[in-house]
């Protein structure tokens, strides 16, 4: 393969706006996934990406932008499973399920019972080569939002996420940093609708914090790592996909996913090792 070859895919638009896409959501997703892994929220990643569909299908039923009903059904999800957890005996993962189904069989309901020209597969899957300006433009302000509240305030999250009790003594504002957190989660998950889609939102929102969980063991690595993973992943995948003729969204998740294992087979051999060592 010659050298203009390798340079194909840079000459055309549409992949040049599926990179800028990537970049932009790489950064949000990532830093979001170390809190996500080490609060135990990947349940919740997963139940407000799918949860958000009836919401887009009633935002586009009332002519209004369809980031508004995202955000506003991904809120309603997380708040119900907040309230259904605490008032019954039901633990939350199991109100996550039921809560993040029901919604989404809502979405498909109301998406076959009116003439819509979204296309399922392109809100269920990502059409990163379809991106227009405007959801680039949309999706780079509220990656910018997100990823400057995450860098600004890391270490009272980390706090919260680690022992909430801890933060509640210190004097942090818990409920303040629950409720940011999950608004921070419904719009990181809007900001990649165009890139991934709902189905493989969870990819990015879980993956890169967990590689980085395996690879490091200060927190502040884990953020660089998890950015890092994360963009080479998502410019790989859809550098790749170019050549092999597939979607981007699930060539990025299959790339993360190699990069998982690796870095599972990695730390199991520094641990046997060290085992070794210590015999």
């Amino acid at each position: 393969m010659d050298f203009d070859t390798l340079l194909m895919p840079f000459r055309f638009d549409f992949m040049l706006n599926a990179f800028y896409i990537s970049m932009i959501v790489a950064v949000p997703t990532a830093l979001l996934s170390c809190f996500l892994v080490l609060k135990g929220w990947a349940l919740m990643g997963d139940a407000v990406s799918h949860a958000v569909l009836p919401g887009i299908v009633l935002a586009y039923i009332m002519g209004i932008p369809l980031i508004i009903g995202a955000f506003a059904a991904g809120m309603t999800c997380a708040l119900a499973t907040g309230y259904l957890a605490g008032n019954s005996r039901v633990k939350e993962d199991t109100v996550m399920g039921v809560v993040f189904s029901g919604m989404f069989g809502i979405g498909l309901v109301l998406y076959v019972s009116v003439e819509t020209n979204a296309h399922l597969d392109h809100i269920l899957f990502g059409n990163m080569l379809g991106v227009d300006a405007y959801e680039l433009l949309t999706a780079g302000l509220i990656a910018l939002a997100v990823s400057a509240v995450l860098v600004l305030k890391w270490k009272d999250l980390l706090l919260h996420s680690f022992d909430p009790a801890h933060a509640r003594a210190a004097g942090l504002p818990v409920n303040l940093l629950h409720y940011g957190l999950l608004a921070a989660l419904s719009l990181t998950i809007v900001a990649t609708l165009s890139a991934a889609g709902l189905i493989l939102a969870i990819g990015l929102l879980i993956a890169p914090g967990a590689i980085a969980f395996l690879l490091v063991r200060r927190f502040g690595a884990m953020l660089l790592v998890a950015v890092a993973v994360c963009i080479f992943a998502m410019l790989a995948g859809t550098y790749a996909s170019f050549f092999i003729d597939s979607a981007p969204a699930p060539t990025i998740i299959l790339i993360l996913t190699a990069l998982f294992v690796l870095a599972f087979l990695r730390r199991t051999w520094l641990t046997r090792r060290a085992e070794q060592r210590q015999i």
